[in-house]
């Protein structure tokens, strides 16, 4: 289930902090949420932009009737980038090669191309750096004199944004602050500068510009690695749930699942619920991620398999198709411990990150979209 309300009550409480503009990332298929709605939900809270990182998503936008500014950030040297210009699709630039192949196919439509170019202030991925930023903005304003691009935006990313005053993104400030001067002193114009995204937007105001890029916010989850009641007042907007689909009367020394890994100690009831790692439930989590089911949290218990998993839910009154929620938005502040896991715990429990969690919802677990209570898709 995907609260779209949350989504838009998110935007709305970053808006506020950040006091700038907003770009709604909403790439792989926004965050595992539907790039659709939550592109909808986010434009319709305030946000102007929209950020996914492939031709495909882009235009999935646009063929959804989305006419909204959107950047496209990642692309192979020999992409077709006549349908990202002909639909107006700004399109992220981090190479000569690439820089030339977008000015050619804008001559070729007879279409400017908008572009923004990515200085790398120390990630070490996409972006120009060093020597090649310089070459880079010339070419750029040589593009643009000639009428094949229109130089947009200038960007870049920080590397660990999610450790409050570390020193480096003082020190990528100061690199994005130069790559700025440079281009602007080439003669280039950008319309929209953009470094931050969710955490440093929260967190590190310096680094907003006319732009924050917001992603994992968004969707209410803490970019700070919080697992505990909300802070920022963001509300997490994905509940995975799922219903007993039989239930065991074992006796203690009861095997669970392969392995055995788990043997039960005592007499126990065990609920089996049919989500597994084939549908976002990762392996290594086992042994400590819970569920909540029968008004209370219950452990996965034995291996998580491909398309199903075990939890014990002890003396629990708990009957076959009863609902069970295995993250959903957790406790609000001030309110009892007791809540349902959120996709920050699962993170937790599996030794990743949410991003990888709330992405990972595989394609056979139905999104059910909802804006007010009501269901929209």
């Amino acid at each position: 289930m995907i609260d779209l309300a949350a989504i838009a009550e998110n935007i709305r409480t970053i808006a506020a902090i950040a006091r700038t503009g907003l770009m709604a990332v909403v790439k792989a298929d926004g965050f595992g949420h539907g790039a659709v709605p939550v592109a909808r939900a986010a434009l319709g809270a305030g946000a102007g932009w929209l950020g996914v990182t492939s031709a495909t998503e882009a235009m999935a936008l646009r063929s959804a009737g989305i006419d909204a500014p959107v950047l496209s950030w990642l692309h192979r040297p020999g992409e077709d980038f006549t349908r990202l210009i002909a639909a107006d699709v700004d399109i992220a630039v981090s190479t000569l090669t690439h820089l030339h192949a977008i000015a050619n196919a804008a001559t070729d439509l007879g279409v400017p191309a908008a572009v923004q170019l990515k200085a790398d202030v120390g990630l070490s991925r996409n972006g120009a750096s060093g020597d090649e930023w310089p070459v880079l903005v010339a070419w750029a304003r040589k593009h643009e004199a000639e009428g094949s691009v229109r130089v947009h935006g200038v960007w870049s990313h920080l590397t660990n944004a999610d450790v409050p005053g570390c020193p480096s993104i003082g020190r990528q400030l100061s690199t994005f602050r130069e790559a700025l001067r440079i281009a602007r002193d080439a003669g280039l114009d950008p319309e929209v500068v953009h470094l931050a995204n969710s955490a440093a937007t929260l967190a590190a105001p310096e680094t907003r510009f006319d732009l924050c890029r917001i992603g994992l916010a968004m969707y209410g989850v803490d970019p700070f690695g919080g697992t505990g009641p909300r802070r920022f007042g963001l509300r997490p907007a994905m509940t995975l749930r799922s219903r007993v689909i039989n239930l065991k009367r074992v006796p203690a020394g009861t095997g669970v699942s392969y392995g055995p890994d788990h043997v039960t100690n005592r007499p126990t009831t065990l609920a089996l619920l049919p989500l597994g790692y084939a549908d976002g439930l990762s392996r290594t989590a086992e042994g400590r991620a819970w569920v909540w089911l029968a008004g209370r949290r219950c452990p996965i218990v034995g291996r998580i398999a491909m398309d199903q998993c075990v939890a014990d839910v002890g003396e629990l009154p708990v009957a076959l198709g009863d609902p069970v929620v295995v993250f959903g938005p957790g406790a609000e502040p001030g309110s009892p411990d007791s809540a349902e896991p959120t996709a920050a715990e699962w993170a937790q429990w599996a030794g990743t990150n949410p991003h990888e969690v709330l992405t990972g919802i595989g394609a056979r677990v139905a999104r059910v979209h909802l804006r007010g209570g009501a269901a929209t898709s």
